[in-house]
């Protein structure tokens, strides 16, 4: 799962409220250490840490997590460039999300469908 280059080629975000950074490595395609080494670039990145520090990420962390891949492996940009663009393009990034979020629920949707039909 880790060699899924396109963003659309990620895995579908299951509908859980808490995902282990294991889970969140696996659906975006990024290493642990590069998930805890973002946590300490981007401010936005805050996951919940519970007993034993353990971190336990978000719907909306995961989201950040691949617009964050994006914007670094596809488009080329460095840290401080996508940084820069995150909280420059608060909107524009406001917009993608609940794109994203809306094609996540459709496919989600779709898949209800088809276990209903059978």
């Amino acid at each position: 799962m880790l060699e899924a280059t396109n963003y659309n080629e990620l895995p579908i975000i299951p509908g859980k409220r808490y995902f282990t950074i294991g889970e969140v490595g696996e659906l975006c395609a990024v290493k642990p250490h590069v998930l805890r080494y973002w946590e300490q670039e981007f401010s936005q990145l805050r996951p919940i840490k519970r007993r034993g520090n353990r971190r336990y990420y978000q719907r909306d962390d995961v989201i950040l997590i691949r617009r964050i891949r994006n914007l670094l492996y596809e488009h080329g940009f460095t840290i401080g460039g996508a940084k820069q663009h995150l909280v420059g393009v608060n909107s524009i990034n406001h917009k993608h999300q609940s794109q994203q979020i809306i094609c996540q629920l459709c496919l989600e949707l779709e898949e209800v469908l088809e276990i209903l039909k059978t």
